[in-house]
């Protein structure tokens, strides 16, 4: 599939939240897994903001991204942050002042194999509802182009959120929101258990469990609340060809 193929289909993927089974966990990390790809980028992570503006990871398309995140609300500093709080783009810092803002974050992140960090935030005018992070394994500069393509795909998600709800239907997505933080806790608790028992690493453990969602129409946070309370076996994750251990 070409670049413009898949930025057309990602659209109309992320434009497509009105339906009764819609999932924002599963939404946002296609968002995450998208925006990678669509980019270039090696990982991918949103925050999101919770009720009373605390952020949290919700979506990331490998465990270092992951790791990486929860440093950046630990200690307070990180393009993501920055990306949120100002509601701008935070790309192309030259790294001599990315360790004068984030001397933490940027020597993770390199530690980590990611010397090019990029955020861009989730914002519908001064409506802010988190940032995605894009992580990149070789000095990257973001151009004008993938800027714009950046923007559109965070503006496309923020909408599809947001978009002409009564106070009823917002009051609604405030809860999918906070429950999709909560669920985010139960993910991975159930990434682990699955990655622990079919001796897969963390990333493969998620692909299963979001494979198996999909294919049964389920939202992913049912199926990893099922597999922590025990009501579906990890043997049934795996495919037919994959012998259990």
């Amino acid at each position: 599939m070409s670049r413009e193929q898949l930025l057309a289909t990602t659209f109309v993927e992320l434009a497509d939240t009105l339906g009764d089974d819609f999932d924002v966990v599963d939404f946002l990390q296609n968002l995450a897994e998208r925006s990678a790809e669509i980019l270039g980028a090696d990982a991918a992570a949103i925050i999101l903001a919770d009720q009373r503006g605390a952020l949290r990871v919700i979506a990331t398309t490998s465990h270092a991204a992951r790791d990486l995140e929860l440093q950046a609300l630990a200690t307070a500093e990180g393009p993501c942050l920055d990306a949120f709080h100002s509601g701008d783009d935070v790309v192309n810092v030259p790294r001599t002042e990315g360790l004068r803002r984030w001397p933490r974050f940027l020597s993770a992140a390199e530690d980590l194999g990611y010397p090019s960090v990029h955020a861009v935030p989730l914002r519908l005018r001064s409506e802010r509802l988190g940032a995605i992070t894009l992580l990149y394994a070789a000095i990257t500069e973001l151009t004008d182009d993938d800027r714009a393509l950046a923007r559109a795909l965070t503006a496309v998600a923020t909408v599809g959120l947001l978009q002409e709800r009564t106070p009823r239907q917002r009051e609604v997505l405030a809860d999918q929101l906070q429950a999709a933080l909560s669920l985010r806790i139960v993910v991975e608790q159930a990434k682990g258990v699955v990655a622990e028992w079919a001796e897969l690493e963390i990333e493969e453990a998620f692909a299963l469990m979001r494979a198996f969602a999909r294919e049964h129409a389920r939202s992913l946070g049912a199926v990893a609340t099922d597999v922590i309370e025990g009501r579906l076996a990890v043997g049934d994750l795996l495919p037919p060809e994959r012998p259990t251990t």
